[in-house]
């Protein structure tokens, strides 16, 4: 399914449609260049699952917990290396856990990715458009 954004709020929107459809267990994909709106889309979906804390891209901190009506794991994994140092973070268990993760970034590790993993790619086109592609789940 392709949905095309054209302001934050839109991009926004997306995300709380995906966050009401996420339950416990989801593990979602976010993969699109810097500023492609990831983490706009991530605000979405915590607003979907009930929290109000802010919601900001855990680059320096790696993964972000909010709690909401299912916990909220936000990994940003821009600096890491690859599969190794993920799971020395402790990163493998948020993939089989009881909340839903958020994982921007997750080309690093697609191979640990669970077969059910939702798939969102941001496109930014010419004119600044978002083209939000999603895989694995319909909204």
């Amino acid at each position: 399914m392709q949905i095309r954004s054209t302001s934050a709020e839109q991009t926004t929107e997306v995300g709380i449609k995906l966050g009401n459809a996420c339950k416990s267990g989801t593990v979602v994909s976010l993969r699109g260049s810097l500023g492609a709106g990831k983490t706009v889309l991530a605000k979405g979906i915590a607003q979907a699952l009930g929290i109000s804390e802010a919601i900001v891209s855990p680059t320096f901190t790696l993964i972000q917990e909010y709690q909401g009506r299912l916990p909220l794991y936000h990994m940003d994994l821009y600096r890491l290396s690859g599969t190794d140092e993920f799971e020395m973070i402790g990163g493998e268990e948020m993939l089989y856990g009881k909340g839903v993760t958020l994982i921007e970034w997750s080309e690093k590790i697609e191979e640990m990715l669970p077969e059910s993993t939702i798939f969102v790619d941001i496109s930014i086109m010419p004119n600044q458009e978002r083209v939000i592609t999603i895989e694995g789940i319909e909204l």
